[in-house]
């Protein structure tokens, strides 16, 4: 009896040792991955962080971005003796009356916003293709006689914000720049996430040790605000990709094609806008207009954007009705609710990105999780700058 209690505690013994080398190389592969992550999530930090620090930021300021500007002007938008036209004035007309005879270009278009906010008349000039300028941000007086403000687009601080958020001030190719740098922008996210990930319980993991060294408290910091914002992030780098890549966008949802219609060209005199908003609002009773476009061209027709009920964005909806400007028929109607599941998935882009898709309560909260990435860029570096220093200082003693 003797004899066999040794066998029998080198066999537990050597299952142990068993058990623990098969173990072994799926824990040293295990940490071999997590370092690889780290490595990544700090190159991709340190190369793309400011850039990261910068969008967000300018996007933040580009939630509110037409309150902050009419707050920037107050003498536009408080010169005006009553409240914005219905679809019924002729102050319309009288608008495009007063722009053309200003700006002389026969293939310009001119494209109206329907506030309904007791604002000035607000308008976009786009000049024909190959014409020079770009296109010309206009407001209006409430009865259309007087332009009270006219600026070029990128020419003015929110504009130029905008320009720089979306394409760098550097044009298609800032914009190609923007588009896939937040593609490397949702690895840098994710890799933070999966070098994080817990091993153990997760209140250790979100733990924040009191009294530790401030390397240590800049982690900790680094670490929870990168928890807290990570979904929101996300979803604001994905659609930010989405808006700055519409070939991408095309090809990953496949959604309904707005139609180019071809008008019915009459020597008659073209009709006005009161008509043709008339005509407009009978094929989409329930839409709420939001622009139309006015071209100069006789061979363009008439184009009104509507927001029809489940569309989520408010100002730049998916619906449109094509009007012919001289006989006033219905050349095509494109009702995002006829749209397919890709149209549906496009029509939540922006919303989702400029945080208006549920008021005013996400708008505050896409401004605060904008500002995140220069937070997490700041505390990151100062880690990383930290850590250097203590190496260098253990090498030289």
């Amino acid at each position: 009896m003797r004899a066999d209690i040794p066998r029998t505690r080198n066999q537990s013994e050597d299952r142990a040792a068993l058990t623990a080398n098969l173990h072994a190389p799926s824990r040293s592969a295990a940490s071999r991955t997590r370092i690889l992550l780290r490595r990544l999530h700090l190159c991709l930090g340190l190369s793309l962080g400011l850039l990261f620090a910068l969008l967000g930021a300018t996007g933040s300021m580009l939630v509110f971005y037409t309150d902050i500007d009419a707050a920037l002007h107050p003498a536009v938008h408080s010169d005006h003796a009553g409240s914005t036209p219905d679809l019924r004035s002729p102050a319309w007309d009288r608008a495009l009356a007063t722009g053309r005879a200003r700006w002389h270009d026969a293939g310009g278009k001119w494209s109206f916003e329907v506030t309904n906010a007791g604002e000035p008349i607000q308008a976009r000039y786009y000049p024909a293709p190959g014409h020079r300028g770009e296109r010309e941000m206009v407001w209006f007086s409430p009865d259309g006689s007087r332009i009270l403000r006219a600026e070029p687009w990128g020419g003015y601080l929110m504009s130029w914000i905008y320009e720089l958020h979306m394409q760098l001030l550097a044009g298609a190719a800032g914009e190609q720049v923007v588009g896939w740098s937040g593609v490397a922008m949702m690895f840098l996210l994710v890799s933070g996430m999966a070098a994080w990930w817990p091993r153990g319980t997760w209140r250790k993991a979100i733990a924040v040790k009191r009294g530790a060294a401030p390397i240590r408290r800049i982690r900790d910091l680094h670490k929870l605000s990168g928890l807290a914002s990570f979904g929101l992030l996300l979803v604001l780098v994905a659609t930010g990709v989405l808006l700055a890549l519409p070939p991408v966008t095309q090809a990953l949802f496949r959604p309904t094609a707005i139609p180019d219609p071809k008008p019915i060209v009459h020597r008659a005199e073209p009709i006005d806008i009161v008509h043709a908003l008339a005509v407009a609002q009978r094929a989409m009773p329930d839409g709420r207009l939001r622009f139309f476009d006015m071209p100069s061209a006789p061979d363009a027709p008439i184009r009104a954007r509507f927001q029809v009920p489940g569309d989520p964005h408010r100002r730049f909806p998916g619906s449109y009705v094509f009007i012919d400007r001289f006989s006033a028929k219905i050349l095509a109607v494109h009702d995002v609710r006829n749209g397919n599941t890709g149209t549906q998935w496009v029509s939540w882009v922006r919303p989702l990105h400029d945080g208006s898709v549920c008021g005013l309560a996400t708008r505050m909260l896409a401004v605060l999780i904008g500002l995140t990435p220069a937070f997490l860029f700041g505390s990151g570096l100062l880690h990383w700058l930290r850590r250097r220093s203590a190496a260098r200082a253990a090498r030289g003693a």
